[in-house]
């Protein structure tokens, strides 16, 4: 039987760092994916740039049912001591916007980096190998996997969540968690476009898809996120979307502002002192695309020249356009979610080691617990110091 110190399982951005973390601590670390390639979501990530973490990185930018759970591993391992990594590597890298950190190139530089350091450290990795049983034995657990047995003193859950389920998502991790006594928050889908089906909205976004609206105020449940939003024809994404819709509920209104820069009820009525022969529609196309003004004037407003509007016509004018309210259908679901929001429930798991305080040895990582990042690289900093913070234990 195959006996080591550590066994991971996930070969994703938690996994990856753990592994080279502990090793370079003197552990023997195996870490072992089911998948035929490391690192799928890092590959696919940032449009293929791999948006890798944010300058901005606070707790605040996180949720979980235990809010301070975040802040020690957060605090240990900070976005710079990534960007050092990079840097060491001379992976070239930029900023987007809000603190984004991309690569220049392409989102491999940064998964060839991590493998790099793995290697360097003595790691060994195996793919293609599925876990059919765990057993809890003295001195740490035994697995059945289809290479083998394998036993080990600690075991390092980094199996992520179930977004994405064709890059070989799955809800292992949970399972695991539940086998050993561990309360499982529910879970949903997170950072993902919403889906409309009332037909006179649905007709609208149908029209308008792949229509951008470059700066709009989303708000939901007391939290707003100043971004663009996108039509699709299931609906809305772009980043604000997907922001708020971890903060949405079924059956819950979002509130749109899609001219958060102007103050609408002042502008509307120079405007129409200016020029009182101007139609709304040919008004809204100096804001929007042509197509976009032509359909919100034909659905929202009777488009007319602006001397013919009453001062309160202008004023439901202006609540219109700066608090658009609708009830998205539902979401996406895990098949485009960015994220899984819910998860292990940290109040089980140390905040300092990552063990299990139903389990000894038994380590939980990265997306698998109940902490979910806001959009923006975010959640692969959680990665990052979720593993830098276990690999000091196990």
């Amino acid at each position: 039987m195959l006996t080591t110190d550590v066994i991971i399982l996930g070969a994703g951005a938690a996994g990856l760092m753990c592994a080279q973390h502990a090793a370079k601590r003197g552990r023997r670390v195996l870490l072992l994916d089911h998948a035929n390639k490391a690192g799928k979501k890092i590959l696919m990530s940032g449009g293929g740039r791999c948006n890798f973490t944010n300058m901005y990185t606070e707790p605040g930018n996180f949720l979980s049912h235990n809010a301070h759970f975040c802040k020690s591993a957060l605090a240990r391992y900070s976005q710079w001591d990534f960007v050092e990594l990079v840097v060491k590597h001379d992976v070239p890298y930029h900023e987007k916007k809000l603190g984004q950190l991309f690569c220049d190139r392409k989102s491999s530089d940064i998964l060839e980096m991590l493998l790099i350091e793995c290697d360097e450290s003595g790691v060994e990795l195996r793919l293609n190998t599925s876990i059919e049983q765990i057993d809890k034995v003295d001195g740490g657990y035994r697995l059945h996997t289809s290479a083998g047995p394998m036993a080990c003193q600690s075991l390092v859950i980094a199996t992520g969540g179930l977004s994405i389920p064709t890059l070989g998502a799955t809800g292992f991790g949970y399972q695991v968690a539940k086998q050993f006594g561990h309360n499982v928050l529910p879970t949903r889908a997170g950072l993902v476009p919403f889906t409309i089906t009332e037909p006179q909205l649905k007709a609208l976004c149908g029209e308008l898809s792949g229509t951008s609206v470059e700066d709009c105020l989303v708000s939901c449940n007391g939290q707003t996120f100043r971004e663009n939003i996108l039509f699709t024809h299931r609906g809305l994404s772009g980043p604000a979307i997907l922001q708020i819709s971890s903060y949405w509920q079924a059956g819950d209104a979002i509130e749109i502002n899609l001219l958060p820069h102007i103050d609408l009820p002042v502008w509307l009525a120079e405007q129409q002192q200016a020029r009182p022969n101007t139609e709304l529609k040919t008004l809204l196309a100096e804001l929007f695309t042509k197509k976009m003004a032509g359909l919100l004037a034909e659905q929202w407003f009777d488009s007319k020249p602006l001397k013919q509007y009453s001062a309160a016509e202008l004023q439901a004018v202006a609540e219109r356009l700066a608090a658009w309210r609708l009830v998205p259908a539902g979401t996406e679901g895990y098949r485009t979610a960015e994220v899984t929001l819910g998860g292990i429930d940290t109040r089980e798991v140390s905040s300092k080691t990552f063990e299990s305080q139903k389990a000894p040895g038994l380590y939980f990582i990265g997306e698998v617990l109940d902490v979910t990042g806001h959009l923006g690289g975010f959640n692969f900093q959680w990665a990052w110091a979720s593993a830098f913070a276990a690999a000091q234990y196990v």
